[in-house]
């Protein structure tokens, strides 16, 4: 991640303290940086040394739900630049902090980026690629492209889209180029190894050529979700699955997606991160049915940004938490969990859509909110209905 200067003069002053002769404390400077794709990536070193001598590893982390991308978004990015491009700053700025300073931020990138195919919104999309850099550049690490979207352009956009991403070097989830390709990424931070996987449960009923060598998890192909988790769980201490299911615009989860989440915990998954019903879901503990393994599920993040105008689809959820090894032991903790609101703001015909975290919303902004037009929209409004969904112990 990027780390401000100030570390710098931390990192002096314990060295001055070591010098003195008072105390001694390891503690490392960790730092986000792209990734490849198939490759075990080490980032930073970040371990405390314990008064018993044990090394406590610690990983913070953030993940956010649908970044859905409507025409609404994008003519408003190319219209601040005058060379035809596309900003997309002004959209996230508000947000910004909340992703550059975890240690790992995953995204899901609901929209496709296919540098073959021109941009487009509703029901077909495809995004700008400046849009993807801008992510990158906003601190995100992992970006999960196996959604219903993923085909909207055929093979040769998903195609596109995977290149794309591996151009940028940074971990994706869900959609391979072909077998050889469809290999776990990990990457390794603070000394803790991360593998990740993706899944989708449809595709709006598009489907890849029969011949295609191209590879989309579907949640059906149960067998093959399972077989990469135990392989994920040979090479990595914590296996995260993005997992894109669920009904739209319903807060409950479907018994499918409750079946599917007591499979993943019982395979040895670690941290579901859901995404699709572009509203927000309930956030749990799961325990394996053998009750040896507990795993941490949120089943919908809602979205991220979007020009949808349903109220309930303005709340998105942020979802922060840190990862805790101890490495004399091997035995890795989930700590700290926090659900956090995110609220997509536009004015009056949806102008200067840009996404806030809900601690920064205020009434007039909510008294301002172009939703207004059609629906009482306040600040009450946004907090009972976080309440409502997610369990209070997420929201302390």
């Amino acid at each position: 991640m990027r780390k401000k200067l100030g570390i710098i003069l931390i990192i002096v002053v314990i060295f001055d303290i070591i010098a003195l002769g008072i105390v001694a404390v390891d503690k490392f400077v960790n730092r986000k940086s792209p990734v490849a794709q198939v490759t075990d990536t080490e980032s930073g070193e970040g371990e405390t040394g314990l008064a018993s001598g044990e090394l406590i590893s610690t990983v913070s982390f953030v993940a956010v739900g649908d970044n859905l991308i409507h025409n609404t978004i994008y003519e408003q990015a190319k219209a601040r630049t005058t060379d035809g491009s596309y900003d997309f700053s002004y959209a996230y700025e508000k947000i910004a902090p909340y992703i550059a300073e975890p240690d790992i931020a995953v995204l899901n990138q609901e929209t496709l980026i296919s540098t073959e195919h021109g941009v487009s919104s509703y029901p077909m999309f495809n995004s700008p690629p400046e849009l993807g850099q801008q992510m990158i550049d906003l601190g995100f690490d992992v970006f999960n492209i196996c959604t219903n979207h993923s085909l909207d352009k055929g093979e040769s956009g998903l195609i596109s889209a995977i290149n794309y991403w591996k151009e940028k070097g940074v971990i994706t989830t869900g959609a391979y180029l072909n077998e050889e390709d469809f290999k776990i990424p990990v990457n390794t931070v603070n000394g803790v190894k991360f593998a990740y996987l993706g899944f989708t449960e449809n595709t709006n009923g598009l489907s890849l050529p029969a011949d295609s060598d191209v590879i989309l998890v579907m949640e059906s192909d149960e067998d093959l979700i399972k077989s990469k988790v135990e392989e994920a769980k040979k090479i990595a201490d914590v296996v995260i699955v993005n997992a894109h299911w669920g009904e739209e615009y319903t807060h409950t989860p479907t018994a499918s997606e409750k079946s599917m989440a007591q499979k993943l915990c019982d395979w040895g998954v670690d941290i579901v991160l859901g995404t699709h019903p572009h509203v927000i879901q309930p956030v749990e503990f799961i325990t394996s049915a053998d009750g040896s393994h507990q795993m941490l599920c949120a089943y919908s993040l809602g979205n991220f940004i979007s020009a949808q105008n349903k109220g309930p689809t303005m709340l998105g959820g942020m979802l922060s938490f840190n990862v805790v090894k101890n490495n004399s032991t091997g035995v890795i903790n989930i700590e700290n969990v926090r659900f956090r609101g995110t609220v997509t703001h536009y004015g009056s015909g949806m102008s200067n859509v840009r996404v806030y975290c809900l601690d920064d919303y205020t009434e007039e902004l909510a008294a301002s909110h172009g939703r207004n037009v059609n629906m009482s929209f306040t600040l009450d409004y946004l907090r009972n209905l976080l309440e409502e969904v997610i369990d209070k112990q997420f929201l302390e």
